[in-house]
């Protein structure tokens, strides 16, 4: 069970970093190769050097990408040192200045400009990337001092990882004009596979997606997740101990309390205080009917009152949170907490605010006892020095 969540959590497992992890993999794969392969429909790779579980969304979503970048150019610049290193073989050396000659030469975009440190800073991050995910390792250190001077240099060695990063395509991707015919491209397959696709989509969407909402009759997703509920809420059980939530209007799959996953929600994270407290509100503002919902349980606000609501909380719930969320600016709370619900399927910002149903799930609170006679008071900016352990 630990083994498959290490799959899930990490994109490589290299034997190198952690041998323990790796031969334990190798052990215990059998039992869970069937939940892999047939229920989510993933290639396992395994090598000398690494295994890699090939992840796949169930459907592509707005906040899915990679989380260290911030700028398409560095999804470009990523792009090209995966082509760069595609004629490197196995620890080979190359140095930085090698690199950036040949993003230079084979950039898609405008000519890229070095000499401005933004642009300097963006292929920075990107090779921070590459050596976490172990595409490469440094032999002479000097890549950080690059977005200050353009003409440091520094050395590195190809692990020849990185020719399994890019997974193979079923179909020719020269024909795809965006995402989207990435997605739709078993739409021509045969009936009888389309229940297998079915299957391995709704197990992803379960898996990776914070919640799966229903669309309505023609939702032929939804209607496989109520129709095979207790066979899914049985894998997800079986293999990772996690618990099935199906409701009229949304599903999702909850761990088990206290386990520590990357990127989840509630975590240690300030921003998790305040959403989990917004979302108490929200739920109250419902249940004494000062909020209306629609016939799928969802709100629709103004960003306007959106934003007052969270200025509300803020001052009757801001002592605890930390210092970062009670000194910041209307503006970058509003903004950080709208993007940060937007990345667990909370809300959606489009003419208005559409607040999804998931939030009355997840709720949080101080205890009862959590302020004293003392400080049990409303601050007029919820800005206060109040410390402690902040609970929900």
């Amino acid at each position: 069970m630990e083994e498959l969540k290490a799959l899930l959590e990490n994109y490589f497992i290299i034997k190198n970093k952690d041998k323990e992890l790796y031969y334990a993999i190798k052990d215990s794969v059998k039992n869970y190769k069937n939940f892999i392969t047939e229920k989510l429909g993933y290639n396992l790779i395994i090598r000398n050097e690494f295994i890699k579980l090939e992840k796949l969304p169930g459907r592509a979503e707005a906040w899915m990408g990679i989380e260290e970048f911030k700028d398409r150019n560095e999804y470009i610049f990523f792009m090209l040192i995966l082509m760069f290193l595609e004629d490197k073989s196995k620890e080979e050396q190359f140095l930085l200045s090698h690199i950036v000659d040949y993003i230079s030469a084979n950039s898609i975009v405008e000519a890229v400009d070095w000499t401005n440190y933004r642009t300097r800073r963006q292929l920075v991050n990107v090779m921070k990337l590459c050596i976490s995910l172990d595409l490469f390792v440094i032999n002479d250190e000097g890549e950080k001092d690059f977005a200050q001077n353009e003409n440091t240099e520094a050395l590195y060695e190809n692990t020849g990882i990185s020719k399994y990063v890019v997974r193979t395509f079923p179909l020719d991707i020269m024909t795809c004009r965006d995402w989207k015919d990435l997605e739709d491209h078993n739409k021509s397959l045969v009936d009888s596979e389309r229940g297998f696709l079915r299957r391995n989509r709704v197990y992803r969407r379960l898996l990776l997606s914070p919640s799966v909402y229903n669309e309505g009759a023609e939702d032929e997703d939804y209607a496989y997740i109520k129709n095979f509920r207790t066979r899914l809420e049985e894998d997800f059980k079986s293999y990772l101990n996690w618990s099935l939530h199906v409701h009229r209007n949304g599903a999702l799959i909850v761990p088990e309390e206290n386990e520590n996953l990357r990127n989840c929600f509630p975590s240690m994270a300030g921003i998790s205080d305040v959403v989990l407290h917004i979302n108490k509100k929200l739920y109250e503002l419902v249940t004494q009917g000062e909020l209306k919902r629609d016939a799928h349980d969802v709100i629709k606000m103004s960003e306007e009152d959106f934003c007052k609501l969270l200025v509300s909380v803020k001052l009757s719930k801001g002592q605890g949170w930390s210092k970062e969320y009670r000194e910041c600016s209307k503006e970058r709370l509003c903004s950080e907490v709208i993007e940060y619900m937007k990345s667990f399927s909370m809300l959606e910002k489009k003419d208005m605010i559409y607040i999804y149903p998931v939030v009355a799930k997840i709720i949080g609170d101080y205890p009862e006892n959590y302020f004293n006679e003392e400080n049990n008071y409303m601050l007029e900016a919820a800005i206060g020095s109040v410390s402690g352990d902040d609970k929900q």
